[in-house]
């Protein structure tokens, strides 16, 4: 179990973590924040609210593991099937 999906396409098993393109948009939102003159002191501290979740399927499949698809229902665009 890793936190980025780079890894699993990689080979790893499965991730789950901070959708990273969600972070660096907020980066600029505080950036840009900030450049129009508010301090950094008074901006509030921000929790990621989007995950993604990948799975090698071909990695499951060599060690065993049956993944139920359905899963994956809930949410299809935040999970990623690396076959």
């Amino acid at each position: 179990m890793f936190e980025t999906r780079e890894v699993v396409a990689a080979g790893s098993l499965m991730s789950y973590g901070t959708n990273v393109p969600e972070v660096y948009r907020q980066v600029g939102v505080y950036t840009g924040r900030v450049l129009k003159g508010e301090k950094p002191a008074d901006l509030p501290v921000l929790e990621s609210t989007k995950f993604d979740m990948s799975v090698n399927l071909k990695t499951a499949k060599v060690l065993g593991i049956d993944m139920p698809t359905s899963i994956f229902a809930a949410r299809q665009r935040d999970y990623r099937i690396v076959t």
